[in-house]
């Protein structure tokens, strides 16, 4: 598991180092305004392409169970339906991002003087959706079959680009916010074509034949009902975390700048979370396919373990730096007192994050992407949303907005321990079910 965790986790490192490029670069070029503008993206980004990501990740369970099942027709069709899916999706959501963008920017009470810039940022930013979710589709293909060093060296190399391009277009041609977001697509664009260039030249089962891209009916109803709970779980997160970022805005500028800035050291922090909770769900998918129970058992322990101490690690050691880190991307003090705020708040509480990540991981894994998709709407959007809508309302203070994320964390992480401990596993090739895991 580890062999296959850590190139996720440099590609991981790298998606992070060339978004906290594009902040690092205009706040200090272009200040705090349009440090704003860009920090706040993310929460919306996740909003928009949060469901195709996820729908590619559950695609990607059913890509390496027939894997690990040696099942190499049932393989191909998954391949070419996850593509096809991720085609029309990349479309879609250009169109959606490009139409919306002014609106939503508006719900979430952005404030004036920073909308001018948001809407350029994440206009320009889902004109090149497409090469996103296809990056995104290449390499959960990749990975499920055990292959995560490839797109490791592919986001290494978009992470290169990006801060080429943003100091050339930031700095050199004074093309403003807009031109951070160009940079991105432009490295995702790069991303996307490697990654497809290894899946179309391979001879493996799991290659990708462009003449045989569509949707094959039975294999996306099994696609759908894998990753669409994936989808809705990654969907019902953003919008939370919007209406999180909403409540931020209403502190004003300042308040977004150093909380944009936080979210960007954050996605550092999450690189432990995130990589196992990924690996386990192909580790777990590709043993139950191939008949290895013990396996799987074993594997879930350690990931769980594993991803738990080193998000703590990592907290404590933001809880230390948050000063330093969050001053890197700006020098003006009321934007560090922000970040340092939030930082302060919630890092030490990284092993609760980590611990439902792996869990939600693990059963995707075993084939249960509803139960993490249940408690994700009730406690990270639900509870999330109703803590704070009522709590801000007599307590107007932006702790009170940090603080939703610890509670959420520690009911949903009671929660999946209570569950895992209680449900059995699944039978070999994913039938009945058996042992308790």
């Amino acid at each position: 598991m580890l062999v296959f965790a850590v190139p996720i986790f440099f590609s991981n490192l790298f998606q992070q180092l060339y978004n906290a490029v594009d902040s690092l670069i205009v706040g200090n070029f272009l200040g705090g305004e349009a440090l704003a503008a860009v920090g706040s993206s993310g929460s919306l980004i996740f909003l928009l392409t949060g469901f195709v990501n996820g729908v590619s990740l559950g695609a990607g369970v059913l890509v390496a169970r027939h894997y690990g099942a040696k099942d190499d027709t049932a393989l191909r069709r998954a391949v070419h339906t996850t593509v096809a899916l991720g085609l029309a999706a990349g479309v879609a959501l250009s169109v959606i991002g490009v139409l919306l963008t002014p609106q939503i920017l508006r719900w979430m009470d952005t404030p004036e003087e920073v909308l001018p810039n948001s809407i350029i940022y994440f206009r320009v930013y889902f004109l090149g959706s497409l090469a996103v979710v296809m990056y995104n589709v290449g390499a959960s293909i990749l990975q499920s079959v055990g292959d995560s060093r490839s797109p490791m060296r592919y986001l290494i190399t978009a992470s290169v680009l990006n801060v080429i391009l943003d100091l050339w277009f930031i700095a050199g041609l004074h093309m403003g916010v807009g031109g951070a977001a160009f940079a991105t697509i432009l490295s995702q664009t790069v991303s996307a074509v490697l990654a497809f260039r290894r899946l179309s030249l391979t001879k493996e089962a799991y290659g990708v034949h462009w003449r045989e891209v569509r949707f094959h009916p039975a294999t996306l109803r099994a696609v759908v009902a894998q990753g669409v709970p994936s989808g809705v779980q990654n969907s019902v997160i953003s919008i939370a975390n919007v209406i999180v970022q909403a409540n931020i805005n209403a502190f004003g500028a300042n308040a977004m700048a150093g909380c944009g800035a936080y979210s960007k050291v954050e996605g550092f922090a999450f690189l432990p979370v995130t990589c196992f909770s990924m690996a386990l769900a192909t580790f777990v998918s590709q043993n139950i396919g191939a008949g290895q129970l013990d396996r799987v058992r074993r594997g879930m322990r350690f990931g769980i373990v594993c991803s738990t101490l080193l998000a703590e690690c990592v907290g404590l050691a933001m809880f230390t730096l948050a000063p330093i880190l969050i001053g890197a991307f700006s020098g003006e003090a009321d934007v560090i007192a922000f970040g340092v705020h939030q930082a302060r708040t919630v890092s030490l509480f990284y092993c609760l994050l980590a611990f439902s990540h792996c869990c939600a991981g693990i059963l995707r894994g075993l084939g249960r992407p509803m139960v993490p998709m249940v408690v994700m709407l009730a406690i990270w959007c639900a509870l999330r949303i109703t803590y704070i809508t009522i709590t801000v309302h007599f307590i107007p203070r932006i702790a009170v907005v940090f603080w939703a994320y610890p509670i959420t964390w520690t009911i949903s992480s009671l929660l999946f321990a209570w569950y895992l401990t209680h449900c059995p596993m699944p039978a070999p090739g994913g039938g009945a079910q058996q042992h308790p895991a």
